[in-house]
């Protein structure tokens, strides 16, 4: 055995656990030259990962340390937070105890105490979080570096003038790390995006840095159009249950993007027969191909503005899976009897074709169900449709809430592109958009039952009841406001906030309550095990009516059909897959939804840099150390710093929902006036100034 070797077992086995070279050398009695010959050897089985050190310079394994791994939250100011992955609490990182760790940054890191006793230090760095960055090209005269637009990664890319690439000061780019120097990384450019100041390389500065994937590689777009240029055979229709005589309709925004979903209902002898038709995308994606294969990798359908990030190509996006007007096309139908109290007596899957009798909008669907005159001579076959169908949303809508659905009145905004230009509507929520997501709530729960039934094993739509930690504190805040509470934190249930919003649904702290209970709920994501949805009240649920844009859709239609065909052969087909899938997917959407949300800030701050000193009504939508955020009817959220807050002193109450003062005070929901003052493009955040309290009744109470 070697030196190096019997060194490594006495650190293994305790003998030398957590010791310094120097102590190491004293125990072993070594000179001074044989302590360097031991230093080198302690170095070296750290850089190989047989042995970690710490800030004191102690040797040891990670268990003797007491490491855990996790992930690197980064602050602008340079220090970070570490977020270990089994859940425990997150330690503040001091910049020196980060130790080159950046954020994003996968880590082993321990727990020193500090001052606080949540500080901690990184012991190693696993994996970088980061291998491209985009940023601000600059020059200081023969240095170079690329300032991330990532605020979390306070660390400049150190750009040598040879791999720059001949950019202009102040350019966008993207650079790809190609070493760390001491900590400090180091790149190359890879791409030259365009001027920093132009508000579409903004956006693709967002795209790239979330590093959403715009072009499909050649073989995909030609597999692509070679399932586009399929017809349907009388092979494709075998074992399909044929509902081309049967009347269908899509209901859709005027700007949908793609049509996946389509519905028919008629009521006989009081029941209703509910049919939700979705695209049978499986028949033309097949599992492993190199079109499923990005799609994997996509994993959901990215939209903004302007444009929309595909998880399929067009020619299957917007072609041969889209269920256009008037053309056959393949289907996976839910089918659905229900009662005249919400009950479902009956369902089940099928594949089938289907030929949509009209391509209706929601405003369409609207304006039949009002009777409005021109649209009813424009589809007269549809007024009966859409009565029954309405008459059957409400059935439904009231079962869900005697079940406990929480009705969240959540507010999304609306970005649209038109002509060259930003529109932002008001917030509309009609009768029609009740009706489509009552029928695809539906059958998501239906769809997953028989397939929980059967013990298959699938991707579910999971949302877990709050912790019993964020419903204490929803509980305490309900109680600081006078609201009595009767639920318990530890078994809080669906129908116990539902409860809540009912009573309080003629009260001025409605949307209040509305938004901090909001707060206290965890995220909906992807599973291989059925938990149930808290929100919807479910007990089963699963996502199945959108495989255009979303893969878990496409993967549960795989294991419907495989359990229609040879049902003996689903577990050994998708046993080891669907945690796989599950996990990507919910990554994907993660991801997808921050992206959404960072270019969704950007076009509302140059939508309201026109705005600046125009005055609006709001609700105070957030409240933080730094002042309070208010968003207006069409969902545009801005800042009230505080030091344009009326002269105080405030104090932040985290778990109030609070701002308080010793004159003034804010809490989340209350009604404001308030200023557009200015844009914060960096931020992109709009800045308001405060004006003034409103009443209840929507009129200036203070200023």
């Amino acid at each position: 055995m070697n030196a190096k070797q019997s060194i490594l077992n006495k650190i293994t086995d305790g003998t030398f656990a957590l010791l310094t070279d120097v102590q190491i050398a004293k125990k072993l009695r070594l000179g001074k030259r044989e302590s360097l010959g031991l230093k080198d050897m302690l170095d070296s089985l750290v850089r190989e990962g047989l042995l970690f050190s710490d800030s004191r310079s102690r040797y040891g394994t990670a268990e003797q340390f007491g490491a855990k791994k996790g992930k690197i939250s980064g602050n602008e100011r340079g220090f970070g937070f570490f977020m270990p992955e089994d859940g425990s609490p997150d330690l503040f990182l001091p910049r020196k105890s980060l130790r080159g760790a950046l954020h994003g940054d996968t880590v082993l890191a321990i727990r020193v105490g500090g001052r606080s006793d949540d500080e901690g230090e990184v012991l190693a760095v696993l994996e970088r979080g980061y291998s491209e960055v985009v940023g601000t090209f600059r020059k200081e005269g023969k240095l170079c570096y690329l300032r991330p637009d990532e605020r979390k990664l306070s660390t400049e890319i150190r750009i040598p003038l040879s791999k720059s690439a001949h950019c202009a000061d102040g350019v966008k780019a993207v650079a790809k790390i190609t070493s760390y120097a001491d900590g400090t990384p180091v790149g190359e450019i890879v791409e030259v995006l365009g001027d920093g100041d132009d508000f579409f390389v903004e956006e693709l500065s967002l795209i790239r840095a979330h590093k959403l994937r715009e072009e499909f590689p050649d073989e995909v777009l030609s597999a692509a159009e070679q399932q586009e240029r399929r017809s349907i055979t009388e092979k494709d229709l075998l074992r399909r249950v044929d509902l081309r005589q049967t009347l269908i309709v899509t209901v859709d925004g005027e700007d949908t993007r793609d049509i996946d979903d389509a519905v028919s209902v008629e009521k006989k002898d009081g029941v209703f027969h509910l049919g939700v038709h979705i695209a049978d995308v499986s028949h033309y994606v097949a599992r492993g191909s190199v079109i499923d294969e990005e799609a994997f990798r996509r994993g959901t359908s990215v939209y903004f503005p302007d444009r929309v990030l595909p998880m399929l190509p067009k020619q299957l996006s917007n072609g041969i899976c889209s269920l256009n007007e008037g053309v056959d096309r393949l289907t996976l139908s839910c089918f659905m009897t229900v009662d005249g109290r919400g009950r479902v007596l009956s369902r089940k899957v099928a594949p089938s074709v289907i030929r949509s009798a009209h391509r209706m909008t929601y405003t369409e669907v609207t304006k039949l169900y009002e009777g409005d005159g021109e649209t009813v001579a424009k589809y007269p076959d549809l007024i009966d449709f859409v009565q029954t169908a309405i008459e059957l949303t409400n059935i439904l809508k009231t079962a869900r809430e005697n079940r406990g659905g929480v009705a969240m009145d959540v507010k999304e905004a609306k970005i649209l592109w038109q002509d060259g230009k930003i529109v932002i509507p008001d917030y509309d929520r009609s009768v029609s958009h009740e009706m489509i997501e009552q029928f695809m709530v539906l059958a998501n729960e239906s769809v997953a039952s028989l397939m929980s039934e059967k013990n298959h094993p699938f991707v579910y739509r999971v949302h877990e009841r709050p912790s019993p930690e964020k419903a204490e504190g929803f509980k305490e805040f309900l109680e600081d406001a006078g609201i009595g509470v009767r639920f318990d934190p530890d078994r809080v249930s669906p129908a116990d906030y539902r409860d809540l919003l009912n009573g309080l649904k003629r009260s001025p702290l409605y949307s209040v309550v509305n938004r901090v209970m909001l707060r206290s709920m965890m995220k909906a994501k992807y599973s291989p095990s059925n938990v149930g949805h808290f929100g919807l009240a479910s007990d089963c649920y699963c996502h199945f009516t959108s495989p255009i844009r979303r893969y878990p859709d496409l993967c549960v239609h795989r294991i419907v059909k495989q359990s229609l065909t040879d049902p003996e052969s689903v577990k050994k087909q998708f046993d080891s897959f669907v945690s796989r899938a599950a996990v990507q997917a919910s990554e994907c959407e993660k991801n997808a939804t921050e992206a959404e949300r960072d270019v969704d800030a950007l076009y509302t701050v140059a939508y309201m840099q026109d705005k600046i000193g125009e005055e609006y009504d709001a609700v105070i939508s957030g409240v933080t150390s730094f002042g309070v955020f208010a968003e207006l009817s069409n969902t545009i959220e801005g800042l009230v710093s505080i030091d344009l807050l009326p002269d105080d002193r405030y104090e932040f109450i985290e778990e109030k929902f609070l701002l308080r003062g010793t004159k003034n005070s804010f809490r989340i929901g209350e009604g404001v006036r308030v200023k557009v003052a200015g844009v914060d493009w960096g931020a992109r955040r709009t800045q308001f100034q405060y004006l003034g309290k409103l009443s209840p009744n929507g009129k200036e109470a203070s200023s």
